[in-house]
């Protein structure tokens, strides 16, 4: 008779004699390692779906094996930006045969601390953690107990330990120099949530710009953002009233630029006749957008394939020396920007 899942706890012993094979065969197509015949492999998959057999992979990890399963701790999935990494995170864990566990913080630092603390205890193998709000809670933690992870555009720690970002003051300092260049000088800047060392770093690289070309920096063009559209659209219809607006705005991503391209439209203000806008990030729709919108690529799904594989061999080896990675961006010039005539 056929062992439901409402009879008792299904093993692995169970479907083995559902199947009329060896626990052994179970075992290598449910951890999908090792050979089996594709005969077996049927007859062992229809099993597993008959009995109702389901892998317990939080006993696994804290019995001291593999649980084949990574964690990723995000701030949100509203943005393309993080949809990005995170394809780059799912392709590299495919091709490893791991599962991905994501938990999502809506930028609440208790909870960033709490899902951290979940699956550093027997549910993943490794962590991986995307823009962390708060890692000085628990980094110097999980670090001592040799627990793998690995940093996605860290926040600006002094010492992240492993992590893979973007040279995101460089970016910053192109945008800003290709403004200058094009005979701007009073460039606004909407900025990302400051407590994110990508956000400070754009920053940096604006003041560095204006530095080296020796136009002083106007603290009335600096509107503070937070990465968002609905703020970038605020804080740039801010800088259009002011009595010497800017003629060219830096938004420190395309989510906020494409806010800033709203305000402009809304003042009746023709983008790139009127007034200049660069995003950061070149993320899909940035060329998708009327007039496409010159930005500061960053490669994003490379950020997340690189740091997916940092962690894989940080779980073979959790010993392995921290290792900080930051890939090139490169400023991409489109449409939404023009040259100024004159002082």
């Amino acid at each position: 008779m056929t062992l439901t899942r409402n009879d008792k706890r299904i093993t692995i012993d169970d479907v083995a004699r559902e199947a009329d094979v060896s626990a052994a065969s179970v075992s290598r197509v449910v951890s999908g390692k090792g050979y089996v015949s594709e005969e077996t492999r049927r007859r062992v998959t229809e099993a597993l779906v008959r009995t109702g057999y389901v892998v317990n992979r939080q006993a696994r990890g804290l019995a001291g094996g593999r649980s084949q399963v990574v964690g990723l701790v995000v701030r949100d999935l509203d943005t393309n930006y993080i949809g990005e990494i995170v394809r780059g995170i799912d392709e590299e864990l495919a091709s490893a045969q791991y599962d991905l566990m994501l938990y999502t913080t809506h930028r609440r630092k208790h909870r960033e601390s709490v899902f951290v603390a979940t699956l550093t205890s027997g549910f993943a193998d490794g962590l991986l953690l995307v823009l962390p709000a708060d890692p000085e809670a628990y980094i110097d933690s999980i670090a001592r107990r040799e627990f793998p992870y690995v940093l996605i555009d860290h926040g600006g720690l002094n010492d992240p330990g492993p992590s893979v970002g973007a040279t995101n003051e460089q970016g910053g300092y192109d945008a800003t120099c290709y403004l200058l260049d094009l005979g701007h000088t009073r460039i606004g800047l909407v900025t990302g949530f400051l407590q994110m060392g990508c956000a400070t770093d754009r920053v940096a690289g604006y003041r560095r710009a204006h530095a080296e070309r020796g136009v002083p920096v106007d603290e009335s063009l600096i509107g503070i953002g937070d990465f968002h559209q609905p703020l970038g659209y605020e804080r740039a219809r801010e800088l259009l009233a002011l009595e010497d607006p800017p003629t060219a705005i830096f938004a420190s991503n395309d989510e906020s630029a494409f806010g800033v391209m709203d305000a402009v439209r809304d003042c009746g203000l023709r983008i790139g006749d009127d007034i200049s806008i660069v995003g950061f990030d070149d993320i899909l729709t940035a060329s998708m957008v009327h007039p496409q919108l010159t930005t500061v690529r960053q490669p994003l799904k490379e950020m997340g394939r690189r740091a997916t594989r940092m962690l894989l061999d940080r779980i073979e080896n959790p010993s392995l020396p921290p290792e900080r990675i930051d890939l090139s961006t490169e400023l991409v010039i489109r449409q939404s920007c023009s040259g100024r005539a004159g002082p």
